[in-house]
């Protein structure tokens, strides 16, 4: 436990840091989703392109289900955000592992289960090849999970680009990113205060 949290504050300070904040990083990137199918916590084959070019706002995170340095801390910030969503429907969560030798449905459907995963949050698993073409398209590739880096990416249903978090943001952070891939907080519930 005490190496999980170490782990996780060295991860902490080497994060470029912005002005005005130390939490995390923001900045656009193009994307190019790959067109695969995965599978999700249920066993439902999901073709990634249409999930994730969603006409609601879309998160991904890398993470795998056995983590215990930075992925809790991730889960953690969408399990909040579902929670602060007047309709947790609203939006797509989407988890990719990133250890699919190990991770399969039943591994998944647990580790969303301790989260208290609402619809709307899927935990997606594939052969090797494809999410390595997935950790690739998004640029957060590694070749040992254990030097995955906190990275959660967000996409508005009418962007042309997404926006990339590296590091840790918070409830308030997330949200903010929920309104302004819904095109501002002037469309109702789920402002950022």
């Amino acid at each position: 436990m005490v190496a999980g949290v170490l782990t996780v504050v060295a991860a902490m300070a080497a994060l470029p840091r912005p002005a005005g904040s130390g939490k995390y990083t923001r900045e656009e990137v193009t994307v190019e989703v790959p067109d695969v199918t995965l599978v999700n916590q249920r066993g439902d084959r999901v073709p990634l392109r249409a999930k994730l070019l969603s006409e609601r706002p879309v998160f991904v995170e890398f993470i795998f289900a056995t983590c215990t340095t930075i992925c809790p801390v991730l889960s953690a910030g969408y399990a909040s955000l579902q929670r602060r969503i007047e309709d947790p429907l609203q939006a797509e969560l989407v988890s990719i592992t990133i250890d699919p030798e190990h991770d399969g449905p039943p591994q998944l459907r647990e580790y969303l289960e301790r989260y208290d995963a609402k619809p709307g949050w899927d935990f997606l698993t594939g052969t090797r090849e494809d999410i390595d073409k997935v950790m690739r398209a998004f640029d957060a590739f590694v070749p040992d999970k254990m030097s995955h880096r906190p990275l959660i990416f967000v996409h508005g249903p009418d962007a042309d680009h997404w926006v990339r978090l590296y590091g840790f943001p918070g409830s308030k952070d997330l949200l903010a990113e929920y309104d302004e891939a819904r095109g501002g907080s002037d469309r109702g519930e789920g402002g950022a205060t």
